[in-house]
């Protein structure tokens, strides 16, 4: 069963990690893929080819989404290599972690626009097509720190908590329109990037999770293949905590 065939999904950091899980298990699931990246060209052009291969239609754009204009340009060349946009996945994003104390006004300033500039940038750019098809589902990454807060990660926290607040405000603004707009908050989730933390701290997040397990890619993409298609019909303005029970 093809949940999402015939559908046109755009995925904003999209090359790796949580993005390069997602673009995969929506391809599989019959979706096609425009998916953006800002430096990994190799893991781009690799995830593209791999994707083609599943039979459905996938590119790659070198694109920043914390660009109100590239925002645009994006949007532009995806309705003209793909004619439709379906499903939005704002996945684009980076940490700058410091003490408050010690946190520099660029570092703040850099993580609110990758993070929280994004969305505003990609949902604004892809609504005039959504509200002519009435119909879209846009899928914001939060984060379980977004929620609760972390110490260390002020920056970060407001970014994804933002995302949330908006999220919940575009949900009531295109509702009507049979636009949906829902939040996916991970939890601690194993990618590249933690496999570069040292054994003892990442066994010691494992074990404080309920599950007892970081989640992996696969795991936020399957809530993201559910919010993408119809099945989740009657569902706008939530977020998802997808964390192994860290928050229960």
């Amino acid at each position: 069963m093809t949940l999402l065939k015939g559908k046109t999904a755009i995925i904003t950091g999209g090359s790796r990690g949580i993005g390069r899980g997602i673009a995969e298990v929506f391809a599989k699931q019959g979706a096609n893929v425009a998916f953006t990246y800002s430096s990994s060209v190799e893991a781009a052009n690799e995830l593209e080819k791999e994707l083609n291969t599943l039979g459905v239609k996938a590119k790659g754009y070198k694109s920043n989404a914390a660009n109100f204009n590239e925002a645009q340009e994006l949007v532009e060349k995806v309705l003209k290599d793909f004619d439709t946009i379906d499903i939005l996945v704002n996945n684009a994003g980076i940490t700058k972690d410091n003490l408050l104390l010690r946190i520099t006004e660029e570092d703040f300033d850099q993580v609110i626009e990758v993070n929280l500039k994004s969305v505003f940038n990609m949902t604004k750019a892809v609504q005039r097509t959504m509200l002519k098809q009435r119909s879209g589902s846009i899928i914001n990454m939060s984060s379980v720190v977004g929620v609760k807060g972390n110490a260390g990660q002020t920056n970060y926290a407001a970014s994804k908590a933002g995302i949330i607040g908006f999220s919940k405000s575009v949900a009531l603004e295109l509702g009507s329109r049979n636009i949906r707009s829902n939040v996916v908050a991970p939890g601690f989730i194993e990618t590249e990037m933690t496999a570069k933390l040292d054994e003892a701290t990442v066994k010691g997040w494992r074990d404080a999770i309920p599950l007892k397990r970081g989640g992996t890619p696969d795991d936020i993409a399957n809530v993201c293949v559910f919010l993408a298609s119809d099945m989740s019909a009657y569902i706008t303005g939530q977020t998802i905590h997808v964390d192994g029970g860290m928050l229960t």
